[in-house]
């Protein structure tokens, strides 16, 4: 597997406060038996510490709060590996999601934003590494990453929201889920989208083409769905920038993605991005099948068109 410089992530960070209980309330109902918890968050956090558990290093650059929570949000990170030197202190209160789990790991969340409004990427210098943002900080800041980064830029558009017309244009990458996907038309003439679907796997598109997916890893002890899709998009531009195949990028972040619903963190604990890599690796036998369906498939079209 080659090596390529750290990832940065320009983002959110947020504490979540979560509530996890058998099922989630309708509206109006109040459910009780919660069990309360605070622990760190932030789809940019969430992305930037899965990327430097997966690697050993990632930096971060985005906005906290003068306040205890953003201390305690900073230490973290630095804890996991990610250089925290590009995260502002700012006069507003660390970014707060208040999310509600059910017994199936299915959530509810609000997000409120707080320092996070105030990310900017002035002064912050951009190597060769690629960088990869999301839609929990102001569009234009996440353009002004795009035009500032020198290597892979990639997207998550989540939340899913209308994109800039440039900023869909300087993305090497979107990562979306599928509702996301439905819900950003612009998506389906973009270069390259990699699509999340849940039990059913995830794939990559070219100008809406499916063009590679691999089948998820399933998993029967789910514990929290939070941070799975972060650590997925992570695992997934790493992937993609040792080398690996579109088929293969997608099965390691798949499994990188399985592993992390079954941690109740929002920022689990991952092994090396080398053991994913490894570990869905096609099998001598499964690379000789493929070939052979190939072939196969190729003498067919070919006896259709008359070429043989």
């Amino acid at each position: 597997m080659s090596t390529s410089p750290a990832l940065t992530v320009v983002g959110s960070i947020n504490l979540d406060i979560t509530a996890t209980t058998h099922r989630l309330p309708s509206p109006g109902e109040t459910v009780g038996d919660g069990v309360l918890r605070q622990q760190p968050g932030g789809k940019g956090a969430n992305q930037a510490v899965a990327a430097a558990r997966l690697t050993g290093t990632s930096r971060m650059v985005g906005a906290v709060g003068q306040d205890e929570a953003g201390r305690t949000l900073l230490n973290a990170m630095a804890d996991a590996g990610v250089d925290v030197g590009d995260i502002a202190h700012v006069d507003e209160p660390t970014g707060t999601a208040l999310v509600l789990v059910d017994s199936d790991g299915e959530n509810q969340i609000v997000v409120c934003p707080g320092a996070n409004a105030h990310v900017s990427v002035s002064g912050v210098t951009f190597g060769e590494g690629p960088v990869l943002c999301q839609l929990e900080v102001d569009q234009e800041v996440v353009l002004a990453a795009a035009r500032a980064a020198k290597g892979f830029f990639a997207l998550n558009a989540a939340p899913a929201a209308p994109l800039l017309p440039e900023l869909l244009e300087r993305c090497d990458l979107v990562i979306v889920n599928e509702t996301e996907y439905a819900l950003i038309p612009a998506l389906q003439e973009a270069p390259l989208v990699a699509v999340t679907y849940g039990g059913e796997g995830s794939a990559i598109l070219v100008h809406g083409e499916k063009v590679a997916e691999a089948p998820a890893v399933s998993v029967t002890d789910i514990a929290n769905t939070i941070g799975a899709g972060d650590a997925f998009c992570a695992a997934l531009v790493l992937s993609l920038q040792s080398g690996l195949d579109y088929r293969h990028a997608l099965a390691a972040a798949n499994a990188v993605g399985a592993d992390a619903v079954r941690d109740p963190s929002s920022q689990p604990a991952l092994q090396r991005l080398e053991h994913y890599i490894e570990a869905t690796r096609p099998t001598d036998f499964t690379s000789l099948k493929r070939v052979k369906t190939e072939l196969s498939t190729a003498a067919i079209l070919a006896d259709v068109r008359g070429d043989r």
